[in-house]
């Protein structure tokens, strides 16, 4: 698997998270993340069509960031694959300025954190 797949994986696993909590609308929502930061570290070769789990904590909540930190597994193995990062920033979406996260959104990031 190419590694560019690895953050389509995290961002999928964030956005699965966020949206899933009712914490964010990325179609209609007025604030929406973008992100500044990322990285990743391979550790082990992965291959379709194996199956794959993922794991996600909020490692840090800022008042308008969060820094999530994510690993991917082969299902059923205690060791990651990979792990990597993201940091988003929250924007209002009209005008891409910073703004504080709306309570619902660090509501649903305190439980990971």
């Amino acid at each position: 698997m190419n590694n560019v797949a690895y953050y389509g994986y995290f961002d999928t696993i964030v956005n699965e998270y966020l949206i899933g909590a009712g914490a964010l609308d990325i179609h209609e929502g007025e604030v929406i993340g973008l992100v500044v930061e990322t990285g990743c570290k391979y550790f082990s070769a992965l291959e379709f069509p194996q199956k794959l789990e993922g794991a996600l904590r909020v490692a840090h909540i800022g008042n308008s960031s969060v820094r999530y930190e994510l690993a991917i597994f082969e299902a059923g193995d205690d060791a990651p694959a990979a792990e990597g990062h993201f940091v988003h920033v929250y924007v209002d979406r009209e005008s891409r300025r910073p703004v504080s996260l709306p309570d619902a959104l660090r509501r649903t990031l305190e439980i990971l954190a």
